[in-house]
């Protein structure tokens, strides 16, 4: 199955208070087959983005996650910041990475809207591809207000009215922002004047909104602490849009106002190619090509490397580690990725199965790592070999022992499981899975007792396992 990655990028409107920030984080890393790539804090905005991946349906967990701790702990009422904003999780965008459509985005985000208000209470706005009125597809044109409007109109004027939920807005955490686009880059011009005027005039002439350039969406703000004008822009499509001619925009409009600027800045992360148009720009090659990037190339010969390749290099190699216990553990782990994969398509609990995945992963490490004290232990002086030998032997056996025991487990658990028909294929792979593993488990076993002297610890594992027959 070709492997689906979604980005998601949600802003939550607290910048200076770094524990809340962490508390928000925390809850994202809870899911466990996320990765938090980034994270942004602005403090003159208030403002913080975080930037996480992964799978489709973990994502939006994570999503939920940290949209429950920003409504818990945020309190709107008591926020000041520069940039505008309607909720403690102001806005929450889905963007296909990687095996996944916009469409499919736009479902996540329908779906988060649903059980944020199901939960939360907490009305919901869906924007871009992913909006239900041609004038929702602007952010902007929803924010517009900002939260204080919004809790004076929503309910009494039809037209702030949520696209999910009552039209009732939140009374501390406002309304939730979500939706479905493609890569979008923030990047932000700052000016060596206070006159934020300026910075307002410059980004009405750049926006597409008042006839500037298609992609672009900004405004002027006030750095507060630098004592700077900024304008902040929303790259929407940076090809047709190059970052370089925003800013040379920019800067030759700030020269007809009788000022410069004074720098740039990327918030939360941006595609190489993006740069590599800039750098092409503004240097002039004439040579170019990304393949002359040397971490490009070193990214392309080693694109063909996964965790899994190396695993297998490593089982496909005359050395004695990994063996078959490995892969009986690594069998189990997968029974049991696929485990969390049917039940959260199904909206059920996958908590028992992640801790099974992390168990029989960490599994096949300590398998190799037993073996390789039993021969260790062979390697000693003849005459002080056996006791080492036997106790190595004793942890050789314990591991796929537990393995064993624990696939039982879960062999258990998937048949009881009750899910759609649709995901029948899924879990009967992870069914057969978790049988092989057992069955590997056992042959890993039977083959350290017949070397294993004593005779209780024997009588012992023979009816630990009497008991998984």
């Amino acid at each position: 199955m070709p492997r689906q990655l979604v980005e998601c990028v949600p802003n939550f409107s607290e910048g200076r208070d770094l524990a809340k920030v962490d508390a928000i984080v925390q809850a994202i890393l809870a899911v466990p087959e996320v990765a938090l790539l980034d994270r942004e804090m602005d403090a003159d905005h208030n403002r913080s983005v975080l930037t996480f991946v992964g799978p489709p349906a973990a994502v939006a967990d994570a999503a939920f996650r940290a949209v429950e701790r920003a409504v818990a702990i945020i309190d709107l009422t008591q926020h000041h910041g520069a940039h505008p904003r309607i909720g403690a999780a102001d806005v929450v965008p889905f963007i296909p990475i990687e095996g996944v459509t916009l469409e499919e985005c736009v479902k996540l985000a329908e779906r988060l809207g649903a059980e944020i208000w199901s939960k939360l209470k907490v009305p919901v706005y869906l924007y871009e591809s992913a909006a239900r009125r041609p004038d929702r597809t602007n952010l902007e044109n929803i924010r517009r207000g900002q939260f204080e409007a919004l809790l004076q109109e929503m309910g009494t004027v039809p037209a702030r009215d949520p696209d999910i939920g009552d039209p009732v807005c939140h009374p501390t955490a406002g309304a939730i922002v979500t939706g479905a686009r493609k890569f979008l880059i923030a990047y932000n011009v700052n000016l060596n004047t206070p006159d934020l005027s300026i910075a307002k005039k410059i980004a009405k002439t750049i926006r597409f909104s008042n006839g500037g350039f298609r992609y672009v969406k900004s405004m002027g703000v006030m750095l507060a602490s630098r004592n700077l004008a900024q304008v902040s822009i929303n790259l929407t499509d940076f090809e047709q849009t190059p970052m370089h001619l925003v800013f040379e925009t920019v800067r030759r409009e700030a020269e007809r106002y009788g000022v410069s600027v004074i720098g740039s800045e990327i918030v939360g992360l941006i595609p190489k190619k993006a740069i590599e148009l800039s750098a092409e720009y503004f240097l002039r090659y004439e040579n170019f090509r990304p393949e002359l990037v040397l971490e490009n190339r070193i990214a392309e010969a080693l694109a063909t490397r996964s965790g899994l390749s190396e695993f297998l290099d490593a089982l496909a190699s005359p050395a004695a580690t990994p063996g078959g216990g490995s892969a009986a553990a690594a069998a189990a782990a997968m029974a049991a990725a696929l485990g969390s994969m049917v039940t959260r398509l199904a909206k059920l609990d996958a908590s028992s199965f992640e801790d099974d995945r992390r168990f029989f992963t960490e599994a096949a490490d300590r398998d190799a790592e037993a073996f390789n004290l039993v021969m260790a232990a062979y390697k000693r002086p003849k005459a002080e070999r056996a006791p080492f030998v036997e106790d190595a032997l004793h942890g050789a056996a314990e591991v796929p022992l537990q393995v064993m025991e624990r696939a039982h487990a879960l062999q258990s658990r998937l048949h009881a499981l009750e899910v759609p028909a649709k995901f029948g294929s899924d879990l009967a792979v992870a069914k057969s899975l978790v049988v092989a593993a057992f069955l590997g488990a056992l042959e890993n076993v039977k083959i350290n007792l017949d070397s294993i002297q004593d005779a209780a610890f024997k009588d012992l594992v023979m009816t630990r396992m009497a008991v998984l027959k």
